[in-house]
């Protein structure tokens, strides 16, 4: 069994998988869509990844305000969730996903990866710790 970690963002999507033992998260890609309202072909690619890995589960983050609070986000995120589960039949667990991108942008940072380049990388980084997150409190 494989999970499946996305970070939903307004023009992209990363995208990290769990090995089969659910103990690490690998970052896999960044989908990215010419605008918010295009998810056709990103969920297209998210059924070939699917299939791919045999994934039997979705961690989706989500975007709650650091005050607890759900805002404009955390709306597009539920109705991106209702899309995967129809789409794919897949439960979708729902995420915090509070500070994983300013974790992302620290591991970068840390790892020598230039600014100009960062931007390249964090949402597929970010999927990563939400996964990994989640798969730590299953344990």
């Amino acid at each position: 069994m494989r999970i499946l970690g996305l970070d939903f963002g307004a023009k992209t999507v990363g995208v990290a998988v769990s090995d089969e033992l659910l103990l690490t998260a690998q970052g896999r890609e960044i989908i990215r869509r010419q605008s918010a309202g295009k998810l056709r072909q990103t969920l297209a690619r998210i059924e070939t990844i699917i299939a791919e890995y045999q994934v039997e589960r979705i961690v989706l983050g989500y975007p709650k305000n650091m005050n607890n609070t759900e805002g404009e986000r955390c709306e597009k995120t539920k109705e991106f969730k209702e899309m995967l589960e129809r789409r794919t039949g897949l439960p979708v667990v729902l995420w915090d996903e509070r500070l994983t991108t300013v974790a992302a942008d620290r591991h970068m940072m840390e790892s020598g990866i230039r600014r100009e380049e960062r931007r390249n990388y964090v949402d597929e980084i970010a999927a990563v710790f939400i996964l990994q997150g989640y798969l730590d409190s299953l344990r």
